[in-house]
């Protein structure tokens, strides 16, 4: 089909004449473009828990990382063992991850805790790893406890 003129003004007629029924009945593109801002809402909430939920997965790799780091460490070490290289070992994780401020995090203590539990520590070597990784901060050593409690 040729594309003229007269092809465009029939087309053009036929698309106004279909649009007079809608017009009448009191619609108006106003309310469809509305409509439509109101979808793309939903679609920006729908991306951020995808973002969100890709936040919380990579927290989890954080927390799976430091707990089998300090479950290496621990098994690894002596009675003697040197924090600083622990903390640098924690610290190099946390900016992989992207964790800021891992210091104060408390997800960084709960993952010691399990590492702990899951490396078998107890009693008085249990207190004085807890005690050192958390730097007396009774905030991180309860922290701790609770990832110790929280693993099998």
């Amino acid at each position: 089909m040729l594309f003229t003129s007269e092809n465009f003004n029939r087309n053009y007629a036929k698309a106004a004449l279909l649009s007079l029924p809608l017009l009448a009945a009191g619609c108006s593109f106003s309310d469809s473009s509305r409509s439509f801002s109101d979808s793309s809402g939903s679609i920006s909430d729908s991306v951020g828990s995808i973002s969100e939920s890709s936040g919380s997965s990579q927290s989890k790799k954080y927390e799976n990382e430091v707990s089998d780091y300090t479950q290496a460490y621990v098994k690894s070490s002596h009675a003697e063992a040197d924090y600083a290289s622990f903390v640098k070992g924690v610290g190099d994780i946390a900016a992989k991850r992207g964790v800021v401020n891992w210091e104060e995090d408390n997800k960084t203590y709960i993952a010691i805790g399990k590492g702990l539990k899951k490396a078998g520590v107890e009693g008085t070597a249990y207190e004085t790893y807890k005690k050192n990784f958390a730097e007396s901060d009774r905030e991180h050593m309860k922290d701790i406890q609770k990832g110790y409690d929280s693993e099998k």
